[in-house]
């Protein structure tokens, strides 16, 4: 049995924090309802068609972004897509909450809101409430059950919908198809975006478009996604009909559920279904500097969390493969982490067979004393795929995880890499919160590839530190086409992907890559460390490779923080170039990449430093796998002009 579902009640008291106030009802016509966000930027209308069909839009400074489009539930038992009515309009709320992340862009952070649920029932009685909330960077909705049921409810779909203006533009990617790829080991969110192509133009997608997603639309920028549930669901994806301006949410397919599980979503009321989010901004700061993500996220779960320690890691897999999983090289990793002042080590798989228990607990006990962790990998896979890498099948049961977990934790490992999962279905999201929740109860950190979004669990369980869910460095590694896009795919996920959740993309690579030509410069590689973020970033190079490089960059990767206290967008485009800037206490970070085949001009407005200081810019050198170091000066209000090279990059560590 997966964890058991805390009721609408339990999630409540879990964010009793919220502070609520009152709000004044504005003039609409009638049949009409608004939510409009604290400063009015972000308005939500809600209405009844004719025939009793739920709809709303989303406004950004009066222009609309999301047009008039469809919202609804259809469960086995009943119909909640049409025919209902309205009993009650709640009153507006405003509501106010801070909160604690162990890792990414913002690990304090604060959101405002007002919220407004409409009380309905369908024209067989059967009540459902629709719950929206208007932000300053965005909306949300979902949908709550509110009564008591004494048997499993059963959704078949839903008609929630996304319609956009016909000039909308997609950021997109596709969804993979269930049974394909590397032993029948998709769908595992690995593919490369869509870049601004007109939504009305979008190529046929049979297993639909993956969240988020990112529009260009009404003059503005939208970003959607879901969280995760706070009861049971199903991951959903975007359905798309060719030549639409829109999207529907659609529910995964067979064969993505656990075996002998469910494939779409069941519980007992009362029931609060995941929300849907649309952040959304004039500009694209709005969207990077976003936390609606987690912000909507279920609040952490009550327990003693200090053991997660975000970091960096040493990893041997992604340039020497699965050869390379023995013990002295992972001993040589293991010094690499320790030299570079990181965290961790991750030792791949075939460790069980290649290197064995008792080596790994000498290992474990060696890392310790360097002041290093180890993380391992495992297979998740049952019967859903045939990847025959190992250990394998040991945590496809409560009993399996036990044993498992108190064998590893003995030995002094610090967590676990769990790969090759199998889709979307609700009971293939129970898999993923087990695993999370009984390495919980041992202490460890947990990592997921081959697998699904994190849709903010990473706030909910601080222990599950990143997940993959990317078409990721390790492609590179495979495939020349796919490390020839890689700056374009670089370039587009900080706008993407990684805007809310955790994403081992595992960057970082200066070394040739066997067989491959790496279309990247080297600062552009360095320049991903500060980009992206993860809980542990694994960080492709090799100790020789590293050893190679000039002594700034070591140092540069050796003084970059873990996670973060501050973003700042300074300026970009998907898929083009981006630059950001990050903090981490008093000390600020910055980097940028050009995706594009042209230098590009930068003119950095560095308004963020309040007082004149020195950094250390780091940038292209002669040539894309050499660089240049150099110490530059900065004055308050002034901005630093940058010309980077295509496919490369620059970081700037400020103030030393």
């Amino acid at each position: 049995m997966f964890w058991k579902s805390h009721s609408l009640i339990a999630a409540i008291s879990a964010a009793s924090a919220i502070s609520v106030a009152p709000c004044t009802d504005p003039p609409v016509g009638e049949g009409e309802f608004l939510v409009a966000g604290p400063e009015g930027k972000v308005i939500v209308r809600f209405f009844l068609s004719a025939s009793g069909e739920p709809r709303y839009s989303v406004s950004l400074e009066g222009r609309t972004v999301v047009l008039a489009s469809a919202l609804g539930i259809v469960r086995a038992d009943g119909d909640f897509t049409a025919g209902l009515v309205l009993e009650r309009a709640g009153r507006l709320r405003r509501l106010s909450g801070t909160y604690r992340l162990f890792q990414g862009k913002r690990r304090r952070c604060r959101w405002r809101a007002v919220e407004r649920t409409f009380h309905l029932r369908n024209a067989s009685g059967d009540p459902i409430d629709i719950v929206f909330r208007s932000f300053n960077d965005g909306a949300a909705f979902r949908y709550v059950f509110p009564n008591e049921s004494k048997f499993p409810l059963k959704i078949l779909c839903e008609a929630t919908a996304f319609d956009f203006p016909d000039d909308s533009e997609a950021f997109i990617q596709p969804m993979q198809e269930v049974d394909t790829g590397y032993e029948r080991s998709n769908p595992a969110y690995e593919e490369p975006y869509e870049q601004g192509t007109l939504v009305r133009e979008l190529p046929p997608s049979g297993p639909g478009w993956v969240f988020p997603a990112l529009f260009h639309c009404g003059g503005g920028w939208v970003l959607l996604t879901e969280t995760a549930p706070e009861t049971e669901y199903c991951g959903c994806r975007l359905l798309h009909e060719p030549g639409a301006a829109g999207f529907t949410v659609g529910f995964p397919v067979r064969r993505e559920e656990f075996p002998g599980g469910a494939l779409f979503p069941e519980s007992t009321g009362p029931w609060a279904l995941p929300w849907r989010v649309i952040a959304a901004g004039r500009g694209l700061a709005a969207i990077v500097e976003s936390t609606l993500g987690t912000d909507l996220a279920p609040a952490a779960r009550r327990g003693d969390w200090s053991y997660v320690k975000p970091g960096r890691a040493s990893w041997s897999w992604v340039l020497l493969k699965d050869g390379a999983t023995i013990f002295d090289i992972q001993k040589r990793f293991v010094d690499y982490a320790s030299d570079m002042g990181w965290e961790y080590c991750l030792v791949d798989a075939g460790w069980d067979g290649q290197i064995g228990y008792e080596k790994i607990a000498d290992l474990a006990v060696y890392a310790a004393g360097k002041k290093v962790g180890l993380i391992l990998w495992y297979n998740s896979a049952g019967t859903w795929n045939s990847t025959p890498q190992t250990p394998r099948d040991l945590l496809l049961t409560a009993e399996g995880r036990e044993r498992e977990f108190v064998r590893i934790k003995a030995m002094g490992v610090r967590g676990v890499k769990v790969d090759f999962f199998g889709g979307d279905g609700q009971s293939m999201l129970g898999y993923y919160r087990a695993i999370i929740e009984d390495a919980a109860r041992h202490r460890l950190l947990v990592n997921c590839h081959g697998a699904t979004l994190p849709r903010g669990r990473q706030r909910t369980y601080p222990n599950f530190i990143t997940a993959e869910a990317v078409k990721g460095f390790e492609h590179v590694t495979f495939d020349q086409a796919f490390a020839d896009l890689q700056p374009v795919h670089c370039a587009t996920l900080p706008f993407t992907r990684n805007v809310f959740d955790p994403m081992d993309y595992t960057p970082v690579c200066f070394s040739e890559v066997p067989g491959i030509r790496r279309a990247t410069s080297n600062a552009f590689e360095l320049a991903l460390s500060v980009l992206f973020t993860s809980g542990v970033q694994h960080y492709a190079e090799t100790p020789e490779g590293m050893a190679a490089v000039p002594a700034a960059v070591r140092e540069f990767l050796k003084s970059l923080p873990a996670a973060w206290d501050e973003i700042r967008f300074l300026d970009g485009f998907p898929g083009k170039f981006v630059a950001l800037a990050r903090r981490s206490g008093r000390d600020w970070f910055a980097a940028g990449v050009n995706g594009g085949p042209n230098d590009r001009e930068l003119d950095l407005d560095l308004a963020f430093l309040r007082r004149p200081t020195t950094g250390t810019l780091i940038t292209d050198g002669a040539d894309d796998r050499t660089f240049r170091c150099e110490e530059i000066f900065l004055a308050p209000g002034r901005t630093l002009p940058l010309v980077v090279k295509p496919a490369g990059g620059f970081v700037i560590r400020f103030g030393k």
